[in-house]
């Protein structure tokens, strides 16, 4: 196994048990649409189940085409992460990292979806009236993956990260 694989495969299984192991102590000892103040008036653990994609997007659609098209859409999602991972050079250990967070994130979002038919969310953030809605774990490391992932791409300044380096001895 390369460097390249045990830093993808390590990261992938500490991603996917932090945001599955949250979930299952989530599930297991609260009750569903319960709310536990941690930091007053910022941050809240409130346990809810969410039908729909990243922040509730196609919840209130008919579940029947829902869910076959989340779960697709995530499958397509994942299968490119995986490809541009292999074209990706070793050198590239940022942009690895970034790729890694996104693929993680997505597998622990559809292990819920093909488990539950939904996606566990109990991170609650607010501010005053301002209210994000509820995430999780693997929707963090999806939002970073991605924001690191495009600063690398806005660093290339056209230059492809994905192209093998050459003339660098």
């Amino acid at each position: 196994m390369t460097g390249k694989s045990k830093l993808i495969l390590s990261l992938l299984i500490f991603i996917v048990l932090l945001d599955q192991i949250s979930k299952l102590i989530v599930d297991r000892t609260m009750p569903l649409n319960y709310s536990i103040s941690v930091i007053e008036d910022f941050f809240n653990l409130t346990y809810i189940r969410n039908t729909g994609a990243a922040f509730g997007i196609f919840a209130g659609s008919s579940a029947a085409l829902r869910q076959p098209f989340l779960i697709l859409f995530s499958l397509l999602a994942i299968g490119f992460i995986i490809m541009m991972l292999r074209r990706l050079p070793e050198a590239e250990k940022g942009l690895m990292v970034a790729l890694t967070f996104i693929l993680g994130g997505a597998l622990g979002n559809l292990i819920d979806r093909l488990l539950y038919g939904e996606v566990i969310d109990f991170l609650d953030f607010y501010w005053s009236r301002f209210h994000w809605p509820a995430f999780n774990f693997a929707d963090s490391f999806i939002t970073v993956g991605v924001t690191l992932t495009l600063y690398r791409l806005v660093r290339a300044k056209g230059e492809d990260p994905f192209a093998a380096r050459r003339g660098k001895s």
